[in-house]
């Protein structure tokens, strides 16, 4: 009788632990939705964090300790937080066994954090986010219309994979995960991705501007060249800067036509 007890208290504790568990997964799309220029995702974090702190740890005072340590400055990438969040909810049960102090989480959070944002901002924004666009806006013009449809719902599935599986993955191993991450060398394969994506810009260039009119392709290039140096240097949003540019191009033909001698820019 006591070890049935026992071990229906134990699958009740694991029941309950894998809904806490399940939450804190889906809690992580909501991470940006409370953005602030103080903690910027600290209150997300900790909204994420919230329903397995509350299985890990029963003492409530030990819940309160555990709170404050999320309730600081966070950043990272959106594509990682999953990862992280399941790293912390593992160093959390650790420190709730006492197997580490609760010191030896502060140490390590800012810096993985920062350098899963680095790689996330070189990856996932600076390339296979712009391989996304790039490729679909050259099927697009291309006449194709289910391919680039099923490339975007093939990308939005393995988004979703890759949450899972780098969540389970944190969860399980902790910090330990990071090395397996490290294999995956992400920062050579976005690297790789951006010369596939300056391909792709030279084959949209080719079906937007007229083939062998040399005077539209500089054109189109030095407009291109003006606002990216423009943002470089952030004094006018980037929307601001390619408004302006796309209203001088539209412009250029239309003031050229009604001056008398002017000469031919090109511009459709």
């Amino acid at each position: 009788m006591a070890e049935a007890r026992v071990t229906s208290r134990a699958e009740a504790f694991m029941s309950e632990r894998g809904r806490a568990l399940l939450k804190c997964f889906l809690r992580t799309y909501l991470v940006g939705a409370s953005m602030n220029p103080r903690g910027l995702m600290s209150v997300g974090l900790l909204y994420a964090m919230q329903p397995g702190l509350w299985v890990i740890h029963t003492d409530p005072k030990a819940r309160e300790q555990a709170l404050k340590r999320y309730a600081k400055h966070f950043s990272s990438h959106p594509f990682w937080v999953p990862c992280l969040v399941g790293i912390f909810l593992a160093t959390e049960m650790d420190i709730a066994e006492r197997k580490l102090p609760p010191d030896a989480l502060e140490k390590v959070k800012h810096t993985t954090s920062y350098t899963l944002s680095a790689i996330g901002d070189s990856v996932f924004a600076g390339s296979l986010l712009i391989f996304w666009a790039l490729s679909t806006s050259c099927l697009l013009l291309a006449g194709q219309r289910v391919l680039p449809l099923s490339m975007g719902v093939l990308f939005f599935l393995g988004l979703q994979i890759f949450r899972v599986y780098t969540f389970l993955g944190g969860l399980r191993r902790g910090f330990s995960f990071l090395g397996a991450l490290r294999r995956w060398d992400l920062i050579n394969w976005g690297r790789r991705i951006k010369f596939v994506n300056a391909a792709l810009l030279l084959w949209l260039w080719s079906m937007i501007f007229p083939a062998g009119d040399a005077v539209t392709w500089a054109w189109g290039i030095a407009a291109l060249g003006l606002a990216g140096t423009l943002t470089l240097r952030p004094i006018l949003p980037r929307w601001v800067v390619a408004g302006v540019v796309l209203a001088v191009l539209l412009a250029i033909p239309m003031l050229t036509q009604r001056v008398s001698g002017g000469l031919p820019l090109g511009m459709p």
